[in-house]
């Protein structure tokens, strides 16, 4: 759950810290520093309503485990994580492009009409959008104690490097670009989002909601089993122990939905899920490609 936590909180805040930054700098470098402060009280007010979300979605999650309902709960959180995160791909890998180009192009507007109210306004929404990802996200690899992952060693990690990253950014010691980076951090993301579906499918396989057509496609405990207590079980049957400990196993099934006996239909929803997204990704780019050559032309003709 840590490892997660760092993942997400790095992910997220970083995207907020970038664009925020992104903001800032345009301003100081336009002769407006002027304006810094209300781009700043945007990004705390947003801190602000991200707690308060915790809070009250807290509230609601106890509210679902006091009736019982709590595996329909985390069933449900897990699946909406899933999505959440996979439109982040998509979305990053649009918005990495020219983050910094439209960014500033919106700021251009605020500027030109002395709008305060719209830069507070637009510096809270790029931050508070972070805010309640992060807070789902958290339900989701917690099973609904968001507290204990705000607590935690990843979260406070995630932050911390985000904010080093963003500072090292914008002083010009950083020589990665900005595209490749969210590529990387990128990869480890849909990892999650797999993971979070494909355990979601899992417990409504237990929970008799959904049938199996083969309910262990193969047996990989002999290898690496998803958890300590069936480490404990091959050992009392077999005589031997696994190659690799359930300790690692329960700790790639939380990160990565990993299943040492999965079913038929986790199989297929897993790798499926990594071909679709590839898939789209790929004719998302180039259809992209496309309208990029044919704007190049046209401007060619123009001129």
């Amino acid at each position: 759950m840590d490892l997660q936590a760092f993942l997400i909180t790095f992910r997220e805040a970083l995207e907020a810290l970038l664009i925020v930054g992104i903001i800032t700098s345009y301003l100081k470098r336009v002769n407006r520093p002027e304006f810094t402060k209300y781009v700043w009280l945007g990004a705390g007010l947003a801190i602000i309503a991200s707690l308060g979300l915790a809070l009250v979605f807290q509230v609601i999650l106890d509210g679902f485990a006091s009736m019982g309902s709590q595996n329909y709960m985390k069933v449900g959180i897990m699946i909406i994580s899933g999505i959440l995160l996979t439109q982040m791909v998509f979305w990053m890998a649009a918005q990495a492009k020219d983050m910094s180009g439209k960014v500033q192009g919106k700021f251009d507007q605020f500027i030109t009409t002395g709008n305060i109210i719209g830069m507070v306004i637009h510096a809270f929404l790029v931050v508070v959008r972070e805010g309640v990802e992060t807070v789902f996200f958290f339900a989701a690899i917690t099973g609904g104690d968001i507290g204990q992952a705000i607590q935690s060693w990843g979260s406070l990690a995630g932050i911390a490097l985000a904010a080093a990253v963003s500072f090292f950014f914008f002083r010009g010691t950083m020589r990665v670009q900005l595209k490749t980076f969210f590529k990387v951090t990128g990869a480890f993301i849909v990892l999650i989002a797999a993971g979070l579906i494909v355990q979601a499918v899992s417990i409504l396989q237990d929970m008799n909601i959904i049938g199996s057509v083969v309910p262990h496609l193969y047996d990989l405990t002999w290898l690496m089993p998803e958890h300590p207590i069936d480490q404990e079980h091959y050992i009392r049957d077999t005589g031997h122990a696994p190659l690799i400990s359930g300790d690692v196993g329960v700790f790639l099934k939380a990160l990565f939905g990993y299943a040492s006996s999965p079913s038929l239909e986790e199989f297929l929803i897993y790798w499926g899920y990594y071909v679709a997204l590839y898939l789209l990704l790929r004719g998302r780019g180039e259809h992209a490609e496309k309208a990029q050559q044919a704007k190049s032309q046209t401007q060619m003709k123009e001129a």
